[in-house]
């Protein structure tokens, strides 16, 4: 999500924005201020962190007191959007700056909770064999929480079972950053898809940072998001990109070798290739991926399998901008959510009528004669 907005601002068109900006403390949730925040630009994605960037500005002395507070690396920062929580993250970082005629403002950096992964590292032996994956990614992130004092967010885990069962083991001494280990579970054949959601419970109103788990993928909702043009879909792009594809994969683990008078090679995949596509009229074309902390070639062929099965051929991600406004309500809970794509125009002359599944989102803010935007990336259903 992109949006440009103080803790209550007023756009161009004389309205006022139902943005509201909330600093907490990371580890208790306790709020500590709620601060002006302009030029903001935040998104949100499915398996991958989402950012947040923006600036505090520090017009007296008073409010340089409150901006103090502000930690790094200990204060959770949310945006609220009329009353329901849009997005939710980590402060990392901040700039205080004064530019030559004496204002100054702190700018922030952020990202979504699931960053904190990676800023944790396995420092214990942990060996789980014959376990449900989703079981094993569960037992990850209380290991982030739970084994070491220090280290609970308040990110609170479900009971999503996948049926896949998964011999993983991370050695102490390694260093291995959590989020890795993520993807060695999560992208391989027959995987599944994570995201930390942020939402308010519905009965005590508290804010609830939930990982959420999803095999082989990630969907929000019982319904289809209905979006059409002419209508609300605003403007609408489908890039095709064969640099980003491929016909052939490998995978390259860490070298299996411990005698040292031996040149250390590193495992490898077997080579997976989309045959039918090359019977089609698809030339080779090789992708690669290395894992330097993963030595078992069946963990690789599952790499390997996984990035030719998201990249076969040319890549596409739609991308579709919509309205955001009270003609066109959009729930808050985007991520995973599928969507009815409906446009008729020159291009799609007898309509195109498809479904999608919602992997990541911006939204824009209102500007002087353009209405606030939310922008969708979609895979194909």
């Amino acid at each position: 999500m992109t949006v440009s907005t103080t803790s209550h601002t007023t756009t161009a068109a004389g309205g006022s924005t139902p943005y509201r900006v909330l600093f907490c403390d990371l580890r208790t949730d306790r709020p500590l201020d709620v601060l002006p925040l302009r030029d903001v630009s935040l998104d949100d994605y499915i398996g991958r962190p989402g950012s947040l960037s923006g600036t505090v500005p520090v017009p007296n002395a008073a409010l340089a007191d409150r901006v103090r507070r502000i930690e790094e690396g200990r204060t959770a920062v949310y945006l609220e959007r009329g009353g329901d929580l849009w997005w939710g993250g980590v402060l990392w970082t901040s700039t205080l700056q004064a530019d030559d005629k004496g204002v100054l403002t702190l700018a922030l950096q952020a990202a979504t909770f699931d960053s904190y992964a990676a800023r944790r590292r396995i420092r214990r032996d942990l060996t789980y064999t014959g376990l449900d994956q989703l079981e094993i990614a569960r037992r990850l992130w209380q290991h982030i929480q739970v084994d070491t004092p220090g280290g609970d967010i308040g990110v609170t885990t479900g009971t999503e079972t996948s049926g896949v069962l998964r011999d993983m083991a991370w050695r102490d001494g390694d260093e291995t950053p959590v989020d890795e280990a993520f993807k060695q579970l999560a992208e391989v054949e027959n995987g599944f898809e994570h995201h930390i959601a942020v939402y308010r419970d519905p009965v005590s109103g508290d804010r609830v940072k939930r990982l959420r788990l999803g095999h082989p993928k990630l969907f929000t909702g019982h319904t289809d998001l209905v979006l059409d043009r002419p209508g609300p879909v605003l403007a609408y792009s489908f890039p095709r990109d064969a640099t980003r594809g491929g016909t052939t994969a490998r995978a390259r683990g860490a070298s299996a070798n411990t005698d040292q008078s031996q040149e250390s090679r590193p495992v490898l995949s077997a080579e997976h290739v989309a045959q039918d596509l090359i019977d089609g009229g698809w030339p080779r074309v090789d992708l690669s991926s290395d894992h330097s902390s993963v030595t078992s070639v069946a963990s690789l062929n599952a790499l390997a399998a996984a990035q030719l099965a998201e990249a076969r051929g040319a890549v596409v991600i739609p991308e579709v901008t919509i309205r955001l406004d009270e003609r066109s309500p959009v729930p808050p809970m985007l991520l995973g959510r599928t969507v009815r794509l409906r446009i008729t125009d020159e291009w799609y002359a007898e309509g195109l009528d498809a479904r999608y599944r919602v992997i990541g989102v911006k939204v824009a803010p209102p500007q002087r004669g353009r209405p606030e935007t939310a922008e969708l990336f979609l895979e194909a259903l």
